[in-house]
C-alpha cells in the first residue's frame, strides 16, 4: 500500500521530537497504520543540529511545503498566529489534511479552519495542542462520547504549576521560583502566556468546545494570572486545609458556560492538588462515568511529538478506509442553533467561594467594619484567621466565604478598598471544591 507522505513545518522541540519518534518507531507505526508514513519533506527556517534530518528534502520555505503535489499531510509545529494561520489554510486549500500542535491557532482561528476544512473534504487534528502527550481531546470527544460533560477543570500549564508548587513546598517567593523556571527552561524570558493564564485559556477554550459542542471563544474566556500569589496565602490556605493551583475550569450551566482561568483554592484531598511539578492533569466529570482525571507530560519534545504521531495515526487510517472524517473536528455534528442557547456566561455572574486577604489598622471595630460590608452584599463567612500586627500596625486578616456571585464580590472588594483603616488592595481567590461526588 502506498505510503501516507508528511511535510514538517518547524523543526524545534516539538518538530524535531516528531521528527525522530517517526523514524525511529516507523516499523511500529506502519503496523499501526496499515501503511508506512514517511517524511517526504521538511520546512524550517533553520537546521536543529539536534534533529538529523539528512536524506530529507529539507526547505527553508514552509510555504512550500504546503503547496508540495506530493505531500499527503502537513504537519504544522511552527507556533504563532498569523503566519501559522497563512500556511494551515494554503495546505488546506491545496487539499492537504492537517496536523498542528498549535494550541493559540486552533483557539483563535478554528472556527475559520475547520470550516474550510471541512468545505475542501480534509481532516485537521490537533490532540496536541492541548496537554502535550496526555490524550485528553480523544477522551473527550470519543471515549467520553455516551456523557454529558458537567464540568472540566485542569491544570493544563506546566510552568505555572512548577513555580506554584515550589512555593508550597519552600516557602518561597514568586518572583524567586520563576526565576528559577526561566533558568531550566521550563518558562520563557518572556513569561506572559504562562503566569498570566493566556496559554492556559488557549487549551480551556478548546476543551471547553469539544465538551460542550460550543464555537470556539477564546476572546470570552476569563485570565487570571498568579504573580500576585505570595508565600503567605500558599501558607494559609493549607493552613485551612487547601492547595493553591492555577486551573482552567469551564462548567456547564442553566444559564450558560463558564470559562476562567484563575488561581484557586482546591480541598488538599483533591487528585488535582496532588499534581505537582510540570506535570498537567485534567479532571472531567460526565454524567454516566462520574470523575475521570488525565495525567502526565504537558510538554516536552517526545510527549508532545506522541500526541502529534498519534493525530498522523488516525489520518492515515481515515485516508486508507477512504471515507470522510468520522469525528467532528469539536465532537458534535451540526454546532449551531443549539449552542446559540449556551452563552459563556460573564465573570460577574460565576458563582464561587472566595478566600480574601486584607490587611487592616489594628484597632477595635476594624473587623466588625469588614463584616458588615460583605453581609450587606449577601456574602457569609466560612472562617476568619487574625494573625498578629506585622509591618507596623497593620493586621493580616484572612477570610474564607461562603459560595456567592462574583459581582457581589466585585462590590464588596470595591467598599473594602474604601475604607480608611484597610490598606492596599485585597487579594482575592476563588475557591472551588470540584466535588468529585456530583
Amino acid at each position: 500500500m502506498d505510503p501516507v507522505r508528511v511535510g514538517i513545518c518547524g523543526l524545534g522541540t516539538v518538530g524535531s521530537g516528531t521528527f525522530d519518534v517517526l523514524t525511529r518507531n516507523a516499523d511500529e507505526i506502519a503496523r499501526r497504520a496499515g501503511r508506512p508514513i514517511v517524511i517526504e519533506q521538511v520546512g524550517a527556517r533553520r537546521d536543529n543540529p539536534d534533529c538529523d534530518t539528512s536524506g530529507v528534502n529539507v526547505t527553508r520555505d514552509i510555504f512550500e511545503v504546503a503547496r508540495n503535489p506530493d505531500i499527503d499531510v502537513l504537519v504544522e509545529l511552527i507556533g504563532g498566529y498569523d503566519v501559522a494561520r497563512e500556511l494551515v489554510m494554503t495546505a488546506i486549500e491545496h487539499g492537504k489534511h492537517v496536523v498542528t500542535a498549535n494550541k493559540a491557532l486552533i483557539a483563535v482561528y478554528g472556527n475559520e479552519i475547520f470550516h474550510a476544512a471541512h468545505k475542501k473534504g480534509v481532516i485537521v487534528a490537533f490532540e496536541a495542542a492541548v496537554a502535550g502527550g496526555i490524550p485528553v481531546i480523544k477522551s473527550l470527544r470519543e471515549g467520553l462520547g455516551a456523557n454529558r460533560i458537567q464540568w472540566l477543570a485542569g491544570i493544563i500549564n506546566g510552568t505555572g504549576n512548577y513555580i506554584l508548587t515550589h512555593m508550597r513546598d519552600e516557602g518561597r517567593a514568586f518572583d524567586d521560583v520563576l526565576a528559577e523556571a526561566q533558568a531550566l527552561g521550563y518558562a520563557e524570558a518572556d513569561p506572559t502566556f504562562d503566569v498570566e493564564g493566556i496559554d492556559a485559556a488557549h487549551k480551556l477554550t478548546i476543551l471547553a468546545s469539544i465538551a460542550y459542542g460550543v464555537p470556539l471563544q477564546f476572546d470570552r474566556a476569563y485570565t487570571e494570572g498568579i504573580a500576585r500569589i505570595t508565600a503567605d496565602d500558599v501558607e494559609q490556605a493549607d493552613n485551612l486545609g487547601y492547595t493553591i493551583k492555577h486551573l482552567g475550569i469551564t462548567r456547564r450551566g442553566d444559564n450558560g458556560i463558564e470559562l476562567r482561568v484563575h488561581p484557586t483554592l482546591i480541598p488538599k484531598e483533591r487528585l488535582l492538588a496532588n499534581v505537582h511539578g510540570v506535570k498537567n492533569a485534567i479532571a472531567v466529570m460526565g454524567d454516566a462515568v462520574g470523575p475521570t482525571l488525565y495525567y502526565g507530560a504537558g510538554a516536552g519534545a517526545e510527549p508532545t511529538a506522541s500526541a502529534v504521531v498519534a493525530d498522523l495515526l488516525d489520518v492515515a487510517r481515515d485516508i486508507t478506509t477512504a471515507h470522510r472524517y468520522r469525528v467532528p473536528y469539536l465532537a458534535f455534528s451540526g454546532v449551531n442553533d443549539e449552542v446559540n442557547a449556551l452563552p459563556i456566561l460573564p465573570m460577574e455572574e460565576i458563582v464561587t467561594a472566595y478566600y480574601l486577604r486584607l490587611l487592616a489598622v489594628d484597632r477595635p471595630g476594624v473587623l466588625a467594619r469588614v463584616a458588615t460590608i460583605l453581609a450587606e452584599q449577601g456574602i457569609s463567612i466560612e472562617a476568619i484567621i487574625q494573625k498578629e500586627a506585622t509591618e507596623g500596625e497593620l493586621v493580616p486578616i484572612i477570610l474564607l466565604t461562603h459560595r456567592t456571585r462574583e459581582q457581589h464580590m466585585n462590590d464588596a472588594i470595591r467598599q473594602l478598598e474604601s475604607l480608611a483603616d484597610i490598606a492596599g488592595p485585597v487579594t482575592r481567590i476563588r475557591v472551588e471544591s470540584l466535588d468529585e461526588q456530583e
